[in-house]
């Protein structure tokens, strides 16, 4: 699997800018509170995107003395700020925007410029959004469904920008709505309740958000068919005579921790343990890439080192 692509990001970043300044524009002219959350909502995903871009530049750093694992996490701890900012800002403001609006309606101007730019705001976001999409599903397993892989993806930002352009879109057509209805029926509330959708949207994007970066960052196992991958090799080695199930943790989307318990036969010399050892990693680094760290527990080993 690639390691976190930047692509969809790019793109989603370039989409937003130019979407959220033309949707302030329209919320100006027509005086939308739809509009303006919509607005709102494309800025933070804006500075939502610089942010995954910042957690995969610190992801990148070397281990050092205080983080002798390396920094691969930093990229799960900046997507929990981005949940956080979608939630306190995106869908916090539209909220507050929508009930300060219900308490006192204002009637919706010439709806015009808000029409354009939804329509076309919805044109770049569905480009956008195909494009994360087609860039997210280079990376499925073989018979995984995309609902699955995104429950059980290990990069959390190909899920993020998945995410964030699936709730735009629909933001964007539930803003179209609003406009309409207050301009059809001559009542701001429909505007109103739109900017409250917005917001009760955000806030649902952001929680799922939260909810999958949380998983990550506490650590979370390999995939089950790599965790049987690395349970075969090492049974398959003549040293071996019992292991206990691997352990392992992502500490990063491409970077995984392994933890072995291994008996090997009493009859074998420390040589022989030391040999059967280097067989077994360069076999499990050589069927997966992501397994960066290897740390093999050796019951016989540590026997014949201590005369036991």
């Amino acid at each position: 699997m690639a390691g976190s692509a930047k692509g969809p990001i790019y793109a989603a970043i370039a989409a937003n800018v130019a979407i959220a300044i033309s949707k302030f524009i329209a919320a100006t002219f027509s005086g939308s509170s739809a509009m303006l959350s919509e607005g709102i909502h494309s800025l933070v995903d804006t500075g939502n995107g610089f942010l995954l871009l910042f957690g995969i530049r610190q992801s990148k750093k070397k281990p050092d003395a205080n983080h002798p694992l390396g920094y691969g996490q930093e990229v799960y701890f900046w997507t929990l700020v981005v949940a956080i900012l979608i939630f306190a800002i995106g869908g916090g403001m539209s909220l507050y925007e929508g009930i300060m609006r219900v308490q006192h309606p204002e009637p919706v101007g010439d709806p015009t410029m808000s029409y354009i730019v939804l329509v076309l705001a919805m044109i770049f976001e569905g480009a956008a959004l195909v494009f994360a999409i087609r860039s997210f599903n280079k990376t499925r397993r073989p018979g995984k469904s995309f609902w699955t892989e995104i429950r059980t993806s290990k990069d959390p930002t190909s899920f993020a920008v998945v995410f964030e352009d699936t709730a735009a879109l629909i933001g964007l057509v539930i803003a179209l709505i609003g406009v309409f209805l207050s301009q059809t029926f001559n009542n701001p509330l429909f505007d109103s309740a739109a900017s409250l959708l917005i917001g009760v949207l955000l806030s649902i994007v952001s929680v799922l958000l939260a909810y999958e970066s949380k998983d990550l960052l506490i650590g979370e196992s390999a995939f089950p068919e790599v965790r049987e991958s690395i349970r075969k090799i090492v049974e398959a080695d003549d040293a071996v005579s019992l292991m206990n199930p691997p352990v392992t943790m992502h500490l990063g989307p491409q970077d995984i921790l392994v933890a072995l318990d291994v008996e090997f036969k009493d009859e074998l010399t420390a040589d022989d343990i030391e040999a059967s050892i280097t067989r077994i990693e360069k076999a499990i680094r050589e069927d997966n890439s992501s397994v960066k760290r290897i740390f093999i527990e050796a019951k016989s080993l540590t026997k014949v080192k201590t005369g036991s």
